[in-house]
C-alpha cells in the first residue's frame, strides 16, 4: 500500500520519539550497572569493618568470647551484615541469631526494628572472610548482605517514574508528530494539488506562502510561474484574437472582390489584380508583424549579448535613412560620447532603434528634425530617438505599446509593442512623451 507524503513524516517523527525513548532505558541500564557495583563496594566496606573489629576484639579479649562478640554482631547487624563466626579449627562460635538472642529484651527489637533481621528469610549464600593475627589465622566468618530495602525501592520507584515518564512523552511525541506532519505536509500537498491543476489548464490556480522557508520560497516561485503562465496565455489569446480580427478584413475584401470579378459585376483588368496584390500584402506584412511580436517575445530566452561601442554603432543604423531623410527634406542629428559602450544584443538593439526611427520619420515634414541622444545615466544607458513632427494625440499615449493599436497614422499596431518587448527582455524600460507643439520623444533605458 502506498504511504503518504504525511504518513511518511508521522513515521520518521514516531521512528525518532522511539530512538530518543529508548535511550532513556539504556541510560538506566547503565546508571543501574554502575549503582549496582557502588552497592557492592559499600558493602565490601562494611564487611572489612566487621572484619576488623573481630580481628581487633580477639586481640583485646585474648580468643572468642560469645558474651562479648554477641555486641559486635549486633553492631554488624545494623551495617547490614548478617555473620557466622567460626575458629581456626572451623567450629561454629556464633553467628547473628545467637548474637540477637543473647541481647537484652529492648536492645533485641531495638536491633530487630531497625535492620529487619529474619533468620528465616535469609539467603543460603555466604562468602567466607578468614580473620588474622599477626599473619596467623585465627578462624573466619562468613558474612551475608541483608535485603537492601531502602535500595530496592528506589529501584522499584525509578522503573515506575521511567515508565511513567516514557508512556507520557510518547504519547506527546506521537500527537505532537500528527500535527507537525500535518503542518508539513500541508503545503506541499497543496502545491501537488496545484500543480496537477495548472497541468489540467487551470492557471488561476494560486498556493498560499507560509514563511520564509524553503517550502515558502517554492510556494512563491510556483505562484510567480503560474502568473507567468496566465499572463503568457492571455497575451496568446488576445495576439490570436487581434490577428485574426486584423486577417479578417483584408480577406473579406478579397473573396468579395474575387466573387464580384466571378459574377462578372467586377472587371478583371490590372487595376482590380492591383487592388487584390495590395490586400495579399497587407495579409503578408501582418503575418510578418505576427512573426516579429512572437519572436519579440521569445527574445529573453535567446538573447546573445555582448559589449560593444555605441557610437559607430549608431552612425551605421543612422546611415540607412539617409536617402529617406533626404527625400522628405529633413534631417537626422546624431549625439553620442566616442567611448560610451552597451551590453545588448546588436540585432535586437537594432530592431529597437529602427522601430523608433521610423515611427519618427513618417511623423515629420519638410525642414523638420529627427534626433538620436545616448547618454549614461546612473549606471544605464540612456537612449533617446525625439523628433519635432505633428506629436500622438493625448487620448492615444496611454495605448501606444499596446498590440494592434492603431493611431492616426495607421500601420499594424505591433512595431511599438514589439520594442517593448525587446527593450522588456533586455532587462530595460521604454517611455514616451508628445505634444502637438514639441513633437515626440521615445526614451530607452537600457542596463
Amino acid at each position: 500500500m502506498r504511504c503518504s507524503l504525511r504518513c511518511k513524516f508521522l513515521l520518521l517523527f514516531i521512528l525518532i520519539s522511539v530512538i530518543a525513548l529508548s535511550s532513556a532505558f539504556v541510560l538506566r541500564g547503565l546508571i543501574m550497572r554502575d549503582f549496582a557495583k557502588y552497592l557492592d563496594g559499600e558493602s565490601q566496606d562494611r564487611i572489612q569493618r566487621v572484619v576488623a573489629l573481630l580481628e581487633g576484639g580477639y586481640e583485646q579479649n585474648g580468643g572468642w568470647h560469645r558474651d562479648r562478640l554477641a555486641t559486635d554482631l549486633a553492631w554488624a547487624l545494623q551495617l547490614g551484615i548478617a555473620v557466622h563466626l567460626f575458629d581456626s579449627a572451623g567450629q561454629p562460635v556464633i553467628d547473628s541469631d545467637k548474637a540477637v538472642s543473647a541481647l537484652t529484651p529492648l536492645m533485641r527489637k531495638r536491633v530487630l526494628d531497625a535492620t529487619g533481621y529474619d533468620p528465616v528469610t535469609l539467603k543460603s549464600v555466604s562468602v567466607p572472610y578468614p580473620l588474622y593475627l599477626r599473619g596467623e589465622e585465627i578462624g573466619h566468618l562468613e558474612a551475608q548482605v541483608l535485603d537492601r530495602a531502602k535500595e530496592d525501592y528506589f529501584v522499584r520507584s525509578s522503573s515506575r517514574v521511567l515508565l511513567a515518564s516514557v508512556t507520557i512523552l510518547g504519547l506527546v511525541s506521537v500527537l505532537a508528530g500528527i500535527a507537525a506532519s500535518r503542518r508539513l505536509a500541508r503545503p506541499i500537498l497543496e502545491l501537488v494539488g496545484a500543480s496537477d491543476d495548472i497541468a489540467g489548464g487551470n492557471l488561476s490556480r494560486r498556493v498560499r506562502i507560509s514563511g520564509n522557508d524553503e517550502v515558502g520560497r517554492l510556494s512563491r516561485s510556483f505562484n510567480s510561474m503560474a502568473s507567468g503562465l496566465e499572463a503568457q496565455e492571455k497575451l496568446r489569446r488576445t495576439l490570436l484574437s487581434n490577428a485574426a480580427h486584423e486577417l479578417r478584413t483584408p480577406l473579406a475584401i478579397i473573396s468579395g472582390e474575387l466573387e464580384g470579378m466571378l459574377d462578372g459585376v467586377l472587371p478583371t483588368d490590372r487595376s482590380a489584380l492591383q487592388s487584390l496584390h495590395d490586400e495579399a500584402r497587407r495579409l503578408t506584412a501582418i503575418l510578418d508583424g505576427v512573426d516579429e511580436m512572437s519572436l519579440a517575445e521569445a527574445s529573453a530566452l535567446n538573447l546573445h549579448k555582448e559589449t560593444f561601442l555605441l557610437k559607430p554603432y549608431l552612425v551605421t543604423i543612422a546611415d540607412r535613412f539617409e536617402r529617406i531623410i533626404a527625400e522628405k527634406n529633413a534631417v537626422l542629428l546624431l549625439e553620442c560620447p566616442d567611448d560610451l559602450r552597451i551590453n545588448a544584443d546588436p540585432d535586437r538593439l537594432s530592431q529597437i532603434i529602427i522601430n523608433l526611427i521610423s515611427n519618427s520619420i513618417k511623423a515629420v515634414s519638410s525642414g523638420s528634425r529627427v534626433e538620436i541622444t545616448a547618454s549614461l545615466d546612473a549606471a544605464q544607458v540612456c537612449l533617446e530617438i525625439s523628433d519635432n513632427g505633428c506629436g500622438i494625440p493625448v487620448e492615444d499615449l496611454p495605448h501606444v505599446f499596446e498590440r494592434f493599436y492603431k493611431g492616426k497614422n495607421g500601420g499594424l499596431g505591433l512595431g511599438l509593442a514589439i520594442v517593448q518587448e525587446l527593450v522588456t527582455a533586455h532587462g530595460g524600460t521604454v517611455s514616451v512623451r508628445s505634444s502637438a507643439e514639441s513633437g515626440t520623444s521615445f526614451r530607452v533605458m537600457l542596463p
